[in-house]
């Protein structure tokens, strides 16, 4: 054998043996290191609607199927599935289904175009981020809805549109309470509210009262009408605005919003917000004009 070939045949040798011993070593790794992962959880996943929403509290149904294996949480909590087949995954787990009421983005105005002015014409990005940095946005009330749709953008689910008035409207079948719109609007006008919450508050305006009613003719004018005709605690007066106390809540009726004068409070009921006998009507259906020619932002 020339030396080459005994060469070429040591380090066949050496890379053979080294092979083993790498191969004995990752299967000496596998069995020591292995973690046992319950085959339920995979059933489990398959139930749930694998929307990764983030409403259930965890960080997605991957996840969510894996504290419901450790009995962490309780099948309810997943509210944008449907509720047999939540009852169905406690049965194949042998729990109770619990009870979880299902929380709902909820927005804080009514103020679209042909009833809140504008104080300038934004031109720029078609964001309300971007808008809500170059003064404000342009719009009259400074507490109100821009209305550019980082909301609807945001929403995986399809659950929120813009009217025809540039005004968010959140479809209650389809929102799964995710919490981007949340985390999205810059005038922090969502907020996830549990189902039974009827009575709202549809403003955030802090100004004024003749202020604000010079901006929009919706807003909360803070004339406590709302908070006499409710039971004592119910509504109480704050930063001129009518704030609802929801430890409460059993209380609520749509009784509060009868006199509100601009239908800024109202009963939630149905596809559309319930307004008081009181309310001035809204027969406007196109923009309001600028409140003055300032220059553009």
């Amino acid at each position: 054998m020339t030396s080459s070939t005994l060469q070429i045949a040591l380090a066949s040798g050496f890379m053979a043996s080294l092979g083993v011993l790498l191969a004995g070593i990752l299967a000496i790794a596998n069995r020591r290191l292995y973690v046992f992962e319950d085959p339920r959880i995979d059933e489990i996943e398959d139930m749930l609607p694998r929307a990764n929403c983030g409403a259930c509290g965890e960080a997605g149904c991957r996840s969510f199927a894996e504290a419901l294996v450790q009995r962490r949480i309780d099948p309810a909590r997943c509210t944008p599935n449907a509720e047999e087949m939540n009852q169905k995954i406690a049965d194949f787990l042998g729990v109770e289904m619990g009870d979880q009421e299902r929380n709902i983005a909820r927005l804080a105005c009514a103020g679209g175009s042909h009833v809140a002015a504008t104080r300038a014409r934004y031109q720029g990005l078609k964001s309300c981020r971007a808008a809500a940095i170059v003064a404000g946005g342009g719009k009259g009330c400074s507490w109100g809805c821009l209305g550019l749709g980082d909301c609807e953008a945001v929403c995986d689910f399809d659950a929120i549109h813009l009217n025809r008035h540039g005004l968010p409207i959140v479809d209650v079948d389809k929102c799964t309470g995710c919490n981007d719109c949340v985390d999205i609007c810059p005038k922090n006008l969502f907020s996830l509210q549990p189902e039974s919450h009827r009575l709202w508050v549809n403003c955030l305006n802090q100004d004024p009262q003749d202020e604000a009613m010079a901006h929009c003719q919706v807003v909360c004018t803070a004339c406590g009408r709302c908070a006499i005709d409710a039971p004592e605690g119910l509504i109480r007066m704050e930063q001129n605005l009518a704030v609802i106390d929801y430890t409460k809540n059993a209380l609520a009726s749509p009784v509060a919003i009868q006199r509100c004068p601009t239908g800024a409070i109202v009963w939630l009921e149905g596809a559309e917000p319930r307004k008081g006998s009181g309310a001035r009507k809204v027969t406007r259906k196109e923009p309001l004009p600028r409140m003055e020619p300032l220059p553009r932002v």
